[in-house]
């Protein structure tokens, strides 16, 4: 069996590096966090996803799996590391280059290179390539094969698609897409298909692209419904009646290293053909000033508000907070004057987001909003008496569309269907409001809304 090295031990790569010491390979982690490194050396894991931390526990027990703050002589490196946006949106892809250049001391010929951080379309070509070429290595006559293989898994279930999803192999070189793809099927059930770097680089942010995109069609929908008056949840649902339709469910925004992040890659390399995607970015980004702007309005009138916000990760059963928009909803009402905010979630780590969390009926103590911002299945599954018997004012603001109560005693907007919110005397009649017919005019600053997470 091959030696891997896999560079990178985050969402992807510690998982990544998990299912090969499972298939029997001897796999060196390699991350620049000496606690992660740590933590995965005593069989432990940093990061919730389901049955990982199982399958690392006896990898490393059977000495399998390792973990190093440096790079090793192996067969296979797959470089996993994060690649960011700078401020003005374009891809940064410095942790690539660092992960490439820390390998070029072990490389040895015929060794496999495999990057699967996401990148702009060119950068096998354009960057990496020219990396080892300065070291002296030709990746287009094949004395190392140089490939490009993007995740393709969403979190709460990476081990099964890991497996399970069809993998593209684009290779800097036929042959390289040869040689990578066999690494590959020693794990891999689903198909494993060979093309070009170049291919597999846009075939990846075109994936997150098409779904951002209807995202964003989603959301649309919840604005002009609310400004038309019309349900966009009761519009959804008719509409996908029809055999060719399915749109998405509008939603707070979109987080996550994927949806939120990959549409700006192609932009950046074209951006004046790429008009509908940026346009769709600036819909999903709008989101969470939408968010929070409705929810000032609906506690504008009352005394010394109380919000209780459920949920900061960007996706249900997660604790990923990448470019999370729930995140984005908190720092934006931070900046409102007088507003008392109390936070509960179930999967993410105080410290990991530097946030206070409390527990849920703490939470929810006295408040006067409860704002949904994630689908954990705990909310889907909360009874309505949590509210009843601990909120000053049972009223829900759901903007996941998750909520499944009910019962007359708790008022619930949704984010498609805001109509009737300027009427919110009625849903805080036991408060004593401190303004009379207020409109819908809001004191957020939007300029921040797209700076607010960096």
């Amino acid at each position: 069996m091959e030696n891997i090295c896999v560079i990178g031990l985050g969402y992807i790569g510690l998982p990544t590096a998990a299912v090969f010491a499972r298939a029997g390979c001897s796999v060196l982690g390699v991350d620049i966090n000496s606690n992660i490194v740590s933590t995965l050396n005593q069989g432990l894991v940093h990061i919730e996803e389901a049955g990982l931390n199982d399958i690392v526990s006896k990898a490393v027990q059977s000495g399998k799996l390792r973990a190093a703050t440096k790079p090793a002589s192996s067969d296979v490196y797959i470089i996993a590391v994060p690649t960011p946006i700078h401020e003005d949106f374009s891809a940064n892809v410095d942790a690539v280059v660092s992960a490439a250049q820390s390998i070029l001391p072990y490389l040895e010929k015929g060794n496999i290179v495999i990057v699967e951080s996401t990148i702009p379309p060119g950068t096998i070509q354009h960057v990496i390539a020219p990396i080892f070429e300065k070291a002296g290595w030709d990746p287009g006559n094949n004395d190392i094969y140089l490939s490009y293989c993007p995740e393709r898994v969403l979190p709460g279930k990476i081990l099964y698609e890991l497996i399970n999803n069809t993998r593209i192999v684009g290779g800097y070189t036929r042959e390289a897409a040869l040689e990578a793809a066999e690494i590959y099927k020693l794990v891999v059930k689903g198909a494993v298909i060979e093309t070009g770097a170049p291919a597999a680089e846009m075939a990846k942010l075109m994936e997150n692209t098409f779904r951002d995109v209807n995202i964003a069609l989603a959301n649309e929908l919840a604005k002009i419904s609310k400004a038309l008056n019309v349900n966009a949840h009761e519009v959804i649902e008719l509409a996908n009646k029809h055999p060719r339709v399915n749109i998405h469910q509008p939603g707070p925004g979109v987080g996550g290293h994927c949806l939120a992040v990959d549409p700006y890659f192609i932009v950046e390399k074209a951006a004046d053909q790429a008009q509908l995607i940026k346009l769709a970015r600036e819909i999903n980004q709008s989101m969470p000033s939408f968010v929070a702007r409705h929810v000032e309005f609906l506690v504008s009138e009352l005394r010394r508000p109380k919000v209780a916000l459920l949920g900061l990760a960007y996706k249900g059963n997660s604790d990923d907070c990448r470019e999370s928009p729930a995140i984005k909803v908190y720092r934006l009402l931070k900046e409102l004057k007088g507003l008392q905010i109390s936070v509960y979630e179930p999967f993410v780590n105080q410290e990991k987001v530097n946030i206070n969390l409390v527990q849920l009926k703490e939470a929810l103590s006295d408040a006067h909003l409860a704002v949904v911002l994630t689908d954990h299945k705990e909310f889907k599954q909360l009874d309505s008496r949590i509210f009843i018997e601990n909120m000053k004012t049972p009223v829900i603001f759901d903007t996941k569309n998750c909520i499944n109560i009910k019962n007359d005693e708790v008022k619930i907007y949704k984010i498609g269907d805001l109509n009737g919110i300027e009427t919110i005397n009625e849903s805080f009649a036991h408060s004593k409001p401190i303004k009379k017919n207020i409109s819908l005019k809001y004191t957020i600053n939007e300029k921040k809304v797209n700076n607010i997470y960096k």
